[in-house]
């Protein structure tokens, strides 16, 4: 893998999880109570012992970089390097990403320095673990000039997807970006050619593109140099390249989400929690995701009841129901409260006991879960202050709505909180 290079698309502006994204790139949105959404796909590359390792991104980048460099950290010993890649105004090019295709074009004077032979291409809003050495083996395998990974989806959610169409050898020979009705009965292939049993592809007959490429170097500089017009690998570049070029599925048969909405994000957080077996774990010792060591005290629990939930470290919680949540680092939550099905993001520092009790007598809220208040269906993000018998339960059922200047968002049913936002005592939303 020492030829390899990897290339992460940290996303454009992130308007799908917005507010999460109002202060932070979308790679750095917390996730699991303690990782960053970057943390997944850079595991997924050490794991597979590819080292060299850009992430391209454009918004709000500041967070991203200190994550990334208190984080990964090689030795001086081999040439191991996670290195944010920012958009930058040049006399070249003045102009912002245009889109995925794009963002690597404006880099290839900085990529043709390395030897690498492919270039790995991923996404940085993916859920999934995947030994990428196995990808790019079957790469090499067929003598394919792209190949993309794909995942056999069944007829109910083929509509959702840009799928593809495959030849027996696995070749990509068409593409359809959503397709419905009679077009999408065209897409139908059969996916025992990548793998699969004859069982499970006659229930998952379309094969769906996951956004992870793998390019050999000389077609991708050769593709990206050429159509300066086009700027995104998987609408235009792909497609255009099937035509003269050897492009191959590769099948990856296992958990994989995207999570750049509000309600995937949340779905896939308390997916986590589930019994007897999550759909994704993180306890996998084989192939482990790696994030900033915090160095925090455990976790302290003060008369509570827990079901079904993770708590990060270095947390108090005091006399509380907890149901079916996640709880970031240094969350802190008061006696009498209840938390059910929410997403709680804790907060980057420590308030002193002093500091808090005389906020209190001040009239002044405190980092954390107030007395008495109830959280359900909801996302609290970092260092949010909620005061003493609060309602977050959109009792209204409100679908969509934009409070910013209140605190809050509601984004298909679920209240998301802002980051440093401050929810006074009483409040019911």
């Amino acid at each position: 893998m020492k030829k390899v290079l990897s290339i992460i698309l940290g996303g454009g502006a992130g308007t799908r999880l917005y507010p999460l994204t109002k202060l932070r790139a979308k790679p750095a949105v917390p996730v699991a109570g303690k990782y960053r959404l970057i943390d997944i796909p850079v595991s997924n590359c050490i794991n597979s012992e590819i080292f060299k390792i850009y992430v391209l991104t454009q918004f709000n980048s500041a967070s991203l970089n200190r994550h990334i460099a208190r984080t990964y950290n090689f030795t001086g010993f081999n040439e191991g390097f996670v290195e944010v890649l920012a958009a930058q105004q040049t006399p070249e090019n003045p102009n912002w990403f245009q889109g995925t295709a794009d963002a690597v074009r404006q880099y290839l004077w900085l990529l043709e320095e390395w030897d690498a032979e492919e270039y790995l291409i991923l996404s940085g809003d993916h859920l999934y673990r995947m030994d990428y050495r196995q990808f790019i083996q079957r790469h090499r395998e067929t003598g394919a000039d792209i190949t993309l990974s794909v995942i056999p989806i069944d007829e109910r959610r083929a509509s959702d997807f840009g799928l593809m169409k495959i030849d027996d050898t696995g070749r990509v020979i068409d593409f359809s970006e959503k397709p419905k009705g009679e077009a999408l009965i065209q897409m139908r292939v059969d996916t025992s050619v990548l793998g699969l049993t004859k069982e499970q592809a006659q229930q998952q007959p379309y094969i769906a593109s996951m956004g992870i490429y793998v390019f050999k170097k000389d077609v991708l500089f050769k593709l990206l140099k050429e159509a300066v017009e086009r700027t995104d690998f998987g609408k235009e570049i792909i497609p255009d390249a099937a035509k003269d070029y050897n492009v191959q599925a590769y099948l990856f048969d296992d958990y994989w989400e995207d999570i750049g909405t509000i309600e995937a994000f949340y779905h896939a957080n308390l997916a986590l929690t589930q019994q007897p077996q999550p759909p994704f774990s993180f306890y996998d010792e084989e192939a482990p995701i790696y994030t900033r060591a915090r160095y925090l005290p455990p976790t302290k629990l003060l008369d509570c009841q827990i079901t079904e939930s993770i708590i990060g470290e270095g947390c108090i919680l005091k006399n509380c129901r907890i149901q079916h949540s996640v709880l970031g680092v240094r969350s802190r939550i008061e006696s009498g409260c209840v938390i059910e099905e929410s997403l709680l993001m804790g907060a980057d520092f420590y308030q002193a006991s002093v500091e808090r009790q005389c906020s209190v007598e001040k009239g002044v809220i405190p980092v954390g879960i107030g007395t008495d208040s109830i959280i359900r269906r909801a996302i609290i993000d970092k260092n949010a202050s909620i005061g003493h018998d609060v309602k977050i339960i959109n009792k209204d059922n409100v679908q969509e709505a934009d409070r910013e200047s209140q605190g809050f968002y509601i984004r298909s049913g679920i209240v998301v909180v802002l980051k440093n936002a401050v929810i006074p005592d009483g409040t019911i939303i």
